[in-house]
């Protein structure tokens, strides 16, 4: 079995590695490292969890450990899709580079400017950095990248899901071409292989595990809620969260929830902490300082559940999380194996829970496409949450009468009618009595519906100029408006005429 000692890395990275406790490296570390150290590209394909960040990070500190940075052209570049991945390289680095005298710079969003361009000034030999503060450097001109020897490109399905194709590209051309590239991605979709082709020569490619799969030592089930009215839709999810919680019992000694969206982040957290549970919520939004401290109080058992966007998905290394559970289905079926990938990490046993709608049908056959497996079915029979009939039945909402003429009284509501049974006779026959009434009198009908115009008004249709008989009113009488009904010039003709 292959150990660390045979990789020919240099003997402090060696001691480093001793003293974090590791003997024996990952299959995508044996498979990575020799060829990195041989100075060839390499493609490491494989899925989250499994070690990628050493895969880079010792052959790297063993590359550069001869050799001085000069200001603001650092010798090496590491590309990272989110501030928190980002982060993690950098304490990856401090770990095994201790013994060593090289350098580093983290470039993310959230920090000042000016901490970081002290750094870069200083010279560095490691650059860790997001694509977007990175450029932000370059166009300010306060980075030279012609200096570059080795860049790592980590987590490349994720940089394109986030839309950092255009700038890795970039970045790619402002690098001299003679540099080593190891470029490490979970799934290779087709943009990623495109940008493979252009920019790795002759890679040696590292696949430790086939494309989008999960991991053995993680017991997965997805518990299918019935159809609810869509604003009572997310309180039963959440009410069956909390049921799945309690049910787990002490087995869920911490746990990351997904959710899709930022807005139901900060929800599912405040209503799990309302609920008297122990939860932090992180997501893009938040300030790097808050993202920060809520990550290591996690990491430090000081909080129990992290109520996370997918920023959290991708390579956050905290090793012992017993559970993870998806609020809502991901839109995009590698997400889940991602984010189930936060537990079971490094051959412990994990739980995946997620919570699915008949609305997510489409998601979860993508997801059972992807993975080549099904994935089992929980109980919710015993564990469902009971939602009121208010909550899952639609209120018909009266319809508005057409009839302008209608009385009031039959508009009034379904319950009330049931309270006063006694009043429906006469509202039935006073509804009669209007739709009795004719639309449109004939010619020879006036003068009967003059006189019955005493009594009850006729409708009027509402046109400039055109009541009924417009042609017999007579002298039109000023000081009533241009909707004059025709009763009333009528009657003042015949009074005149006595």
């Amino acid at each position: 079995m292959t150990k660390f000692n045979d990789l020919k890395l240099h003997t402090k990275v060696l001691k480093a590695i001793d003293e974090a406790g590791y003997t024996e490296p990952t299959p995508i570390q044996a498979g990575a490292i020799p060829p990195a150290l041989e100075g060839r590209d390499v493609l490491g394909i494989a899925q989250t969890g499994t070690g990628k960040t050493a895969s880079f990070t010792l052959p790297m500190i063993t590359a550069l450990n001869r050799g001085r940075a000069r200001a603001r052209m650092p010798r090496s570049l590491v590309l990272a899709p989110t501030r928190e991945l980002a982060a993690q390289v950098a304490e990856n680095f401090d770990t095994y580079a201790k013994y060593t005298k090289l350098t580093k710079a983290l470039l993310i969003g959230g920090v000042s400017f000016k901490e970081q361009d002290a750094l870069i000034d200083r010279g560095v030999d490691v650059l860790i950095a997001t694509p977007g503060r990175l450029l932000d450097h370059f166009e300010r001109g306060k980075l030279i990248l012609s200096d570059v020897k080795i860049m790592v490109v980590d987590e490349a399905d994720r940089m394109l899901d986030m839309g950092f194709i255009p700038d890795i590209e970039k970045i790619f051309q402002l690098t001299p071409f003679t540099r080593q590239t190891l470029f490490f991605s979970a799934t290779m979709a087709p943009e990623i292989e495109r940008i493979t082709n252009t920019f790795l020569s002759n890679p040696a490619r590292i696949e430790v595990a086939r494309q989008a799969t999960t991991s053995e030592t993680i017991t997965q089930a997805v518990y299918e809620l019935p159809a609810t009215r869509r604003d009572a839709q997310a309180k039963a999810k959440r009410e069956f969260l909390r049921q799945l919680i309690e049910q787990e019992g002490e087995a869920v000694t911490n746990g990351i929830i997904f959710c899709n969206r930022k807005v139901d982040v900060d929800i599912v957290a405040k209503s799990l902490k309302k609920h008297g549970y122990n939860a932090e919520a992180i997501h893009g939004d938040l300030d790097q300082s808050h993202r920060t401290r809520t990550l290591d109080g996690f990491r430090d058992g000081n909080i129990r559940f992290l109520v996370a966007s997918d920023v959290a998905a991708r390579g956050l290394d905290i090793p012992n999380v017993s559970h993870v559970f998806n609020f809502d289905v991901p839109s995009h079926s590698e997400d889940y194996v991602h984010r189930i990938g936060r537990t079971g990490r490094a051959g412990r046993t994990g739980t995946a829970m997620m919570i699915a709608t008949t609305k997510d049908d489409k998601l979860l056959a993508a997801i059972e496409s992807l993975i080549k497996t099904e994935i089992p079915r929980g109980e919710t029979g015993s564990a469902a949450p009971k939602v009121a009939p208010s909550e899952t039945e639609t209120e018909e909402k009266p319809k508005a009468s057409k009839s302008r003429s209608r009385s009031r009284r039959s508009s009034r509501s379904k319950s009330e009618e049931e309270t006063a049974p006694e009043a429906e006779p006469a509202e039935a026959s006073e509804d009669a009595a209007t739709q009795a009434i004719p639309d449109k009198p004939q010619q020879d009908e006036k003068p009967a519906a003059a006189e019955a115009g005493a009594k009850k008004p006729a409708r009027s249709r509402g046109g400039r100029g055109r009541g009924r008989g417009n042609q017999d009113k007579g002298p039109q009488v000023m000081g009533l408006g241009d909707h004059l009904p025709d009763f009333i010039a009528q009657s003042f003709e015949q009074r005149r005429a006595q």
